[in-house]
């Protein structure tokens, strides 16, 4: 075990730099091991079935820091207990929402960290980020669903693809079916079989609104919706990915440093 293993300034330091370079508005807060109902309670919530959850079996949350979004998105960040520097950080699942509402919902499973926050932070909205976001979309719109009187006649609800855009300008996005990953693939989108994460580059700005036009209109006439948002939570106002398209120049907003 590393030296610094629960040490407080390590960690709500590092969770301070990484909500300043994560897009869209964070903040932190460090929990200490004297916080034992909210560690508890947090640790319940961690939403992870893989690497994040293994560590707390062994390792129960003695201290973590919890990143919080505009939108009420929130990350936790905890140390790792291998012979690795770095930490551990996972999404939180959303405590206003019913637990039928995850019901066939995949997790957004946690993923390590190096102990460079401009370099985590780059993974965090590359990866985790975008696979946290489609299934909070997913979550509560199954939330929508469950609130309806069980006397009304329910449309349809397509599955709904949720793009993401990304500071270097790539859009990534996490979809639920084998039909709507065929259809990314066949417009240009990389799959990365790592993180499941689909990524369509932004170096062509033409050749990408191109190929989200296309995949849009090949997902609606296999009867699934395209979302377009922000990493802010925010969707685009309109539901048409054609329509919520950047012009064709678009400068990078990713940090320099």
């Amino acid at each position: 075990m590393h030296d610094h293993d629960y040490d407080p300034g390590r960690l709500a330091s590092f969770a301070d730099v990484l909500a300043g370079e994560l897009p869209g508005a964070w903040s932190s807060t460090y929990h200490p091991p004297e916080h034992k109902d909210d560690l508890a309670e947090l640790g319940d919530q961690v939403w992870d079935m893989d690497l994040v959850a293994e560590s707390l079996v062994e390792h129960p949350l003695e201290h973590g820091a919890v990143l919080t979004r505009e939108d009420g998105a929130q990350l936790v960040l905890l140390d790792r207990h291998d012979e690795r520097d770095g930490f551990l950080i996972a999404a939180v699942a959303p405590r206003d929402v019913p637990g039928e509402a995850f019901r066939g919902i995949r997790e957004p499973d946690g993923i390590s960290l190096s102990d460079d926050p401009f370099l985590s932070a780059e993974a965090v909205a590359g990866d985790l980020l975008a696979r946290y976001d489609a299934a909070l979309a997913q979550v509560r719109q199954n939330a929508t669903d469950l609130s309806e009187e069980p006397t009304t006649t329910r449309p349809s609800q397509p599955e709904r693809v949720v793009l993401t855009w990304q500071a270097d300008g790539s859009l990534t996005t996490a979809p639920a079916s084998d039909t709507a990953a065929a259809v990314l693939i066949a417009n240009g989108f990389v799959h990365d079989q790592h993180t499941d994460v689909y990524r369509l580059s932004g170096d062509d700005t033409a050749a990408q609104a191109r190929a989200v036009r296309g995949a849009g209109a090949q997902l609606a006439a296999q009867g699934i919706a395209t979302a377009l948002q922000h990493p802010s939570g925010r969707f685009a106002p309109t539901a048409s990915a054609s329509a919520a398209l950047p012009p064709q120049t678009r400068t990078s907003t990713a940090r320099s440093r």
